[in-house]
């Protein structure tokens, strides 16, 4: 049953660090083509996990990952596209250990779940006008 115990809370370890938020760095590394291709202002921003007017849906991606929420903003002056990035996040696990006896067997069974996502509040808002980033609004504390 040790053994057993000790596997499952290796399992969750390796669930939590694999669901952990990703950084520039990595995401550049999955899409070091598409970094490449742009100018090295660019580049440095998004290194630094930086977001500017005029960048992308895909700069943003890169530089900040995707966003929690997506918001459309309809005004005087046309559609806009909000993304939400919220605050650290917060995961959290249960596990669930079971056993059972009938029939003439035993049965056992592990659950883990991660729960989703608890969010402490929001840190920024990206606004997009026609495809680029017209403003970055930061909460600052």
């Amino acid at each position: 049953m040790k053994t057993f115990l000790s596997l499952s809370v290796a399992l969750v370890v390796v669930a939590l660090v694999a669901g952990c938020a990703s950084s520039p760095q990595s995401r550049i590394k999955k899409n070091q083509d598409a970094f490449n291709s742009y100018p090295a202002e660019v580049q440095a921003a998004i290194q630094r996990g930086e977001v500017t007017s005029g960048f992308t849906p895909d700069q943003v991606r890169l530089a900040q990952g995707e966003p929690d929420r997506v918001l459309t903003r309809t005004s005087e002056a046309g559609n806009s596209e909000v993304w939400i990035y919220r605050g650290a996040s917060r995961p959290r696990v249960g596990l669930g250990l079971g056993l059972g006896f009938g029939g003439g067997g035993v049965g056992t069974g592990v659950g883990v779940s991660t729960g989703g996502r608890q969010f402490d509040d929001e840190r920024m808002r990206v606004v997009f006008t026609g495809g680029l980033v017209t403003a970055v609004e930061q909460v600052s504390r």
